[in-house]
């Protein structure tokens, strides 16, 4: 077996013995299946109303979830590692940084993914399981390309997060800066576009204010399942309705989101005094 898969398998044993796995499906669960049913009890609908409904209260609230628990799984990966002894110690066997980098990817990725899966699963199930008149391929479809998008958006956070922990000295400063990255981000970045439209009374730059969106890998995720159904896109997100992103591009764009913090964090990596 490879040292990237030996890092995968430690850190998913390590998410199965600490219960990480287990309690992030059970958060994703509760609240997908609370949401497919009770998401439109404010207007006295009480059960499944539509799917576009049902994957736009999902995406919703997978934005801000999914990249706070993908920061805080793996904020103190590596500084984690170097402040209890264990990381010179792993690297004296044969194994590079940037093996234990990606084996600690795929590892945590695989726990994100697989309770994504199994939590917003549940919401799926009980709507085959339940609802009326619904067509079961066009479900699966929905929420097969919700699972996707929301594994690479954690996955974008993880990469993040190894950032944080390859370039700080202690665990409190990379905690800060996950929750700085996850403000900045979910948050603060869309109140700036949103500001900006209303200050310019929709005037700046209109043409080239949507691709705008594409900087957060937040409203890329967001983009992917909330424009698919027409009418969904709210905030800064409904200046990009008319906009002919298809589902590739979007998906390539997440990607390179991907690609993008896990390079910085091996670089960091290279450079970490040990």
């Amino acid at each position: 077996m490879s040292p990237i898969l030996h890092i995968a398998r430690k850190e998913l044993k390590d998410g199965f013995r600490n219960r990480w796995i287990l309690a992030i499906t059970l958060i994703f669960a509760l609240l997908s299946v609370g949401i497919s049913w009770l998401g439109a009890a404010g207007s006295g609908v009480i059960g499944f109303t539509s799917l576009p409904n049902t994957i736009v209260s999902l995406a919703s609230l997978a934005v801000f979830l999914i990249p706070l628990i993908a920061l805080f799984l793996a904020y103190d990966a590596i500084v984690g590692e170097d402040e209890d002894g264990t990381l010179l110690l792993l690297l004296t066997y044969p194994l590079s940084k940037s093996q234990l980098l990606l084996g600690k990817l795929l590892g945590h990725g695989s726990m994100m993914g697989l309770s994504t899966l199994l939590g917003f699963g549940a919401s799926a199930i009980t709507i085959l399981i339940f609802a009326e008149g619904i067509n079961g391929p066009d479900v699966l479809l929905a929420f097969g390309g919700f699972v996707l998008s929301a594994t690479l958006l954690g996955c974008v956070f993880l990469g993040f997060a190894y950032a944080i922990s390859a370039w700080v000295s202690e665990k409190s400063k990379a905690a800060g800066g996950a929750l700085l990255f996850w403000f900045t981000f979910v948050l603060i970045f869309d109140l700036a576009l949103l500001g900006t439209l209303v200050a310019t009374e929709g005037r700046f730059h209109p043409e080239l204010f949507p691709f705008l969106l594409l900087l957060n890998p937040t409203d890329v995720f967001r983009l992917i399942n909330l424009l698919g159904f027409d009418g969904s896109g709210q905030g800064v997100l409904a200046v990009a309705q008319d906009l002919s992103f298809g589902p590739g591009v979007l998906y390539s764009v997440l990607v390179l989101w991907l690609l993008l913090p896990v390079g910085i964090a091996y670089r960091l990596f290279l450079k970490r005094p040990l």
